[in-house]
């Protein structure tokens, strides 16, 4: 249960953060266009690079568990680096702001851009693949899978709640004060998760 607790943490923390991609469901929720196969493909984009992550790193450190120490601590300083913005974004003047209506846009096009938003996001390699990637590598072979399936759930939550929750998140997100709590919470979380892995 502690593995499936800190997936979902690590994962939680990393995609509540503010980007294109969050702001892309929350504008698809908003106009009410192709919600679920937009949630589906970020979540199981999700669940396909972290799995890959910790596949990857998995198979790399059982050949070299020296690489253990360097992930672990590559993935402590990213966390802290994460913490120290995320605190600093606290303090600062933000908003998420989508407007609403907009034209009708088909399926494929909705498809393509949600895909785009996700796999042409570098970002999103660092955090799934690299970073969770590697936390979830360093536990033990049968600890990884829960990991995983704590990832893939606050992934599926979040994106659920953003899309088909966005006519009552959004007055949320458009308050400044929220973020600031929001990005206070992710600043200690990643905080802690850092030196857990460190102590």
């Amino acid at each position: 249960m502690h593995s499936f607790v800190q997936g979902f943490t690590v994962c939680g923390g990393l995609i509540l953060a503010i980007g294109a991609q969050n702001a892309h469901v929350l504008k698809m929720g908003l106009t009410r266009q192709h919600v679920l196969p937009t949630v589906l493909i970020c979540a199981l984009s999700d669940a396909l690079l972290i799995g890959l992550g910790i596949a990857g790193m998995g198979a790399l450190l059982d050949r070299w568990p020296e690489a253990v120490r360097i992930a672990t601590w590559a993935g402590a300083a990213f966390l802290f680096w994460y913490a120290i913005n995320s605190l600093r974004a606290a303090f600062q003047q933000r908003a998420l702001r989508v407007e609403e209506g907009g034209h009708v846009i088909s399926l494929s096009r909705a498809v393509l851009l949600v895909l785009a938003f996700t796999y042409l996001n570098p970002h999103a390699y660092l955090d799934t693949v690299i970073l969770i990637g590697s936390i979830g590598a360093h536990l033990a072979a049968d600890q990884r899978i829960i990991f995983w399936m704590g990832c893939i759930t606050a992934s599926l939550a979040w994106f659920t709640a953003l899309g088909f929750g966005a006519s009552r998140l959004s007055p949320l997100f458009a308050r400044p004060n929220a973020w600031r709590v929001l990005d206070a919470v992710i600043g200690v979380g990643m905080g802690a998760l850092a030196f857990s892995l460190v102590r």
